[in-house]
């Protein structure tokens, strides 16, 4: 789309229709890089994401509802936590629904509760509801059955766009993503719920957890006391931010927000931004499809065309010690298999690819985990749903 200058009334709107693009024009397109992986675990049936909850132990949610643990990697067939009985009924093909994000407490060494985003049958006359829950590590390695301690929970018009990803960042405090509520285009009420600062949908919330019931809202949240807003609410405007996750060194949040036809972004988030769904898809216009108002909304720092990939597998910054070559670059993935790495430069950020060595051909990448020590793993289905059990865990390493 190239940039439209329109003039009315004498003033003169700029659109940034191709904005990233056109400054990248002038600067030189990093380096490929290419990686190996080392298999860590398969058999796993659709995972999502991972957990390190201490002595070499990882945990990985599988879609379908179980939390796994491997142990010297083997994959332990008595599940950490088993969430499949409470699940919506599930499509074995194409499926958004069912356990999605995992996060462990700060002091999780200490007091054993961890925090799961996971969707439930809605009540309502809705599609389903999402929910986040605190659960506590027995004594046996496994959940206390009666520990459940529901956090929040959101109800979904539509299957599909639930975010799905809990993080804590080093305030101590829980965040947590929602997609838009689903469907097509965020045909949800005048503006969408993207730009609706009244419901969660389409946003990344910020909540304290250290709570005897439910949560606190912090007091410094962006929207606090504002009419017609969620105090909850940490930034808006997205369409569904599947995965984001914190820079250890600079704390700050990186996002990756999953395109509706033809553009996917690398957000970073800040608190009150407004990353700008519906009004636009990446740096272009969406609804409406020209001469949208882009003042008050963030840039993203990158995006990618569909002739590149369909759908944004967000990472994490690497902040490990085994691949100097990946030091502070942000790493992430299209879910239909290819890899790239961002790298600030000045102002801007670059994006180069990545080559994995050693991994099978044609793999769905799902998600990525980062390790007490900074490093990082990827997770794959070989099918688009959660109805492959030949899902896999990958530690990537240098070439």
């Amino acid at each position: 789309m190239n940039t439209r200058i329109l003039f009315g009334l004498g003033l003169v709107v700029i659109l940034f229709s191709s904005y990233l693009n056109k400054k990248d024009n002038h600067i030189k397109v990093p380096a490929p890089i290419t990686l190996k992986v080392k298999q860590v675990a398969v058999s796993i049936q659709a995972p999502t994401a991972l957990a390190f909850p201490g002595n070499g132990e990882i945990w990985v949610t599988e879609q379908t509802g179980k939390i796994r643990s491997i142990k010297n990697g083997k994959l332990s067939s008595i599940p950490v936590l088993d969430l499949a009985g409470k699940l919506p009924k599930m499509n074995s093909g194409y499926e958004e629904r069912g356990l999605l994000g995992i996060a462990l407490h700060p002091r999780f060494s200490t007091n054993k509760k961890f925090y799961v985003f996971y969707s439930i049958p809605s009540k309502g006359k809705f599609n389903h509801t999402d929910v986040v829950s605190e659960f506590k590590l027995g004594s046996a390695g496994k959940a206390e059955p009666d520990s459940e301690r529901i956090i929040l929970a959101a109800e979904k018009p539509d299957g599909n766009h639930n975010g799905g990803c809990v993080q804590f960042g080093k305030d101590g405090y829980l965040y947590i993503s929602f997609g838009d509520g689903g469907g097509q285009g965020d045909k949800h009420g005048e503006f969408g719920n993207g730009q609706n600062l009244n419901t969660w949908l389409g946003k990344i919330l910020r909540v304290d957890i250290n709570a005897d019931s439910g949560y606190l809202v912090p007091k410094d949240n962006p929207f606090v006391g504002k009419t017609n807003a969620k105090p909850e609410v940490w930034a808006y405007g997205f369409r569904n931010p599947y995965r984001f996750s914190f820079d250890r060194a600079s704390g700050l949040l990186f996002a990756g927000d999953v395109g509706q036809d033809t553009w996917e972004e690398v957000d970073i988030v800040k608190s009150g931004g407004n990353y700008g769904w519906r009004l636009t898809e990446g740096t272009h216009c969406y609804n409406p499809a020209t001469g949208c108002d882009i003042k008050g909304i963030t840039m993203p720092i990158a995006e990618y065309n569909h002739r590149e990939g369909v759908s944004i597998t967000g990472g994490y910054v690497y902040n490990g010690k085994l691949i100097s070559v990946l030091k502070s670059k942000y790493l992430f993935a299209d879910w239909t298999g290819p890899v790239y790495y961002l790298q600030k430069n000045g102002s801007t950020w670059q994006r180069g690819k990545v080559t994995l060595q050693n991994i099978p051909e044609n793999l769905k990448i799902t998600g990525f985990g980062e390790d007490t020590a900074g490093e990082l793993y990827l997770l794959t289905n070989p099918d688009t749903g959660p109805g492959n059990t030949e899902g896999g865990i990958f530690k990537i390493v240098k070439n």
